[in-house]
């Protein structure tokens, strides 16, 4: 259940990420915060899992949440740049494309961000304390 909850929070904290930078225009590093926040909360509350594998989980789905919610904050603005439907863009991602992508958009701070993200998704996603 930890999974699927994180998995839902991740897919909802990428979505957000996205509509704001889409909104705002700008990538806001601190919504990996929040990301990371939200997964380790879902996956704790779900999970209720006091082992170290709950904290990695939960670390894992917020670095995916954020990735997730770059890229398509990324494939959105660019199909409204070149006035190209967006389902047009979504069906030419193939790895390739995405990491591409991942990496012409990627900032140092982004290794910040996306660490305390990591974290928080670890922190948040155990109940009490780690038995190992």
């Amino acid at each position: 259940m930890g999974f699927m909850a994180g998995l839902v929070a991740a897919a909802v904290g990428a979505g957000l990420w996205a509509l704001i930078t889409i909104i705002t225009g700008f990538q806001i590093g601190w919504m990996a915060v929040g990301v990371g926040f939200l997964v380790g909360w879902a996956v704790r509350v779900a999970g209720k899992g006091t082992h170290m594998a709950f904290g990695v989980l939960g670390a894992a789905l917020a670095l995916g949440g954020c990735a997730l919610g770059n890229l398509l904050a990324v494939v959105v603005m660019a199909a409204c740049d070149f006035e190209v439907p967006l389902q047009a863009v979504f069906t030419r991602l193939t790895p390739d494309v995405v990491w591409s992508l991942m990496e012409t958009t990627f900032k140092p701070i982004h290794v910040l961000f996306y660490g305390i993200a990591l974290y928080e998704g670890y922190r948040f996603s155990i109940v009490g304390g780690t038995d190992s």
